[in-house]
C-alpha cells in the first residue's frame, strides 16, 4: 500500500507498506537497497512489542499516531497504520522518489508479504475495532485559549466535518511471462527410391563368331538406395515482452459531511437593542 507525497516543483513521491513480521519488513528493505534505492531514505517503524534495531524508529515515545505525523496520507489511513503498529506490525516507508524509483518501490512493496490494509481493517472491525470514526482524532478539538474563554456551565459543541480526499495505490494483480521448452512429436512422409542390381540369365543357341573373343571380361553395377536425412532449423517466430503504460483520469468522490445546526428560540420580551446584539453573539 503506497501513498503519494508529490510536489509541483519536484514531482517526488513517497511509498509505504505494512508488514506482519520484522523478517518480511527487512526483506523488503534489502530488496529496495538491491534495486539501487538509497538506504538513507528508507525508514522502518516497529510497532508494539517489537524490538528496535539500527535504522528502526519504535514510535513508543511519541505514540503511534504522532510517529506517523510526517507521513502524507489521510488521517483515516494514518489511524489504520497506527492500529497495525499497535498490534505489532512493521511499517516500511521510502521518501523522495522520482517516477522510476516510485515504480520500482511499488513493485517491491506490493508483493504477497505486504498487509492488505482494506482486508485487515475489515477484520479488525469484525473484532469490534471502531476505526478512525470512533477515535478521539476524528473531531477537531478547540485550542487551550478557546477552552479557557468558553462560558461556564453546560454548552453545545458545534461540529463541522470536512471531506479530505487522498490517494493510495492498490495492487490489481501481476502479469508473469515464463518461457520453457517442450518437445512435440512430429512426422513427415517422404518418397525414397531404391535401385537394385539383378542377374539376368537368358538362354540362347546360336553359332559363335569365327573370331570369338575369349578375353576375360567383367560386368559391374552398383546398387543405390535413398535414405531419409533429418535436420532441424530453429527460427524465431514471435517475440514477447512486457511493458507498462500509465494514464491518469479524474474521479469525483461523493460523500456526505455532517455539521451541527444551532436553532435558538428566544421568547423573551422587552429586550433592548444591545441585549439582542449580545444574545446573537
Amino acid at each position: 500500500m503506497t501513498y503519494d507525497n508529490a510536489t509541483a516543483a519536484t514531482g517526488h513521491t513517497s511509498a509505504s507498506a505494512l508488514f506482519d513480521s520484522h523478517a518480511d519488513a527487512q526483506s523488503a528493505v534489502d530488496r529496495l537497497v538491491q534495486a539501487g534505492l538509497p538506504i538513507a531514505r528508507i525508514r522502518v517503524t516497529g510497532g508494539s512489542g517489537t524490538d528496535a534495531t539500527a535504522g528502526t524508529d519504535s514510535g513508543h515515545e511519541k505514540g503511534f499516531w504522532d510517529s506517523l505525523s510526517d507521513f502524507f496520507m489521510p488521517d483515516e489511513d494514518r489511524y489504520t497504520y497506527a492500529e497495525g503498529l499497535s498490534r505489532g506490525s512493521y511499517l516500511v516507508s521510502i521518501s523522495d522518489l522520482n517516477a522510476i524509483e516510485y515504480e520500482t518501490a511499488l513493485d517491491i512493496l506490493g508483493d504477497e508479504q505486504t498487509v492488505d490494509l482494506d482486508e485487515r481493517e475489515a477484520s479488525w472491525r469484525n473484532e469490534g475495532w471502531g476505526g478512525y470514526e470512533a477515535s478521539s482524532y476524528a473531531a477537531e478539538r478547540p485550542a487551550a485559549s478557546e477552552q479557557s474563554a468558553a462560558p461556564s456551565g453546560d454548552s453545545i459543541p458545534v461540529i463541522e466535518e470536512k471531506l479530505r480526499v487522498g490517494k493510495r495505490d492498490t495492487s490489481h494483480g501481476r502479469v508473469r511471462v515464463r518461457a520453457y521448452t517442450v518437445e512435440t512429436p512430429v512426422s513427415e512422409t517422404i518418397e525414397l527410391r531404391d535401385e537394385r542390381v539383378e542377374l539376368v540369365r537368358t538362354p540362347v543357341d546360336r553359332p559363335a563368331e569365327v573370331n570369338a573373343d575369349y578375353r576375360e571380361r567383367t560386368l559391374e553395377a552398383e546398387e543405390h538406395r535413398e535414405e531419409a536425412v533429418v535436420s532441424k532449423e530453429a527460427r524465431v517466430v514471435e517475440e514477447i515482452a512486457l511493458r507498462k503504460t500509465s494514464d491518469s483520469h479524474q474521479e469525483t468522490v461523493s460523500d456526505t459531511v455532517r455539521h451541527t445546526e444551532v436553532e435558538v428560540d428566544d421568547e423573551r420580551t422587552g429586550l433592548s437593542g444591545d441585549d439582542l446584539t449580545r444574545t446573537r453573539e
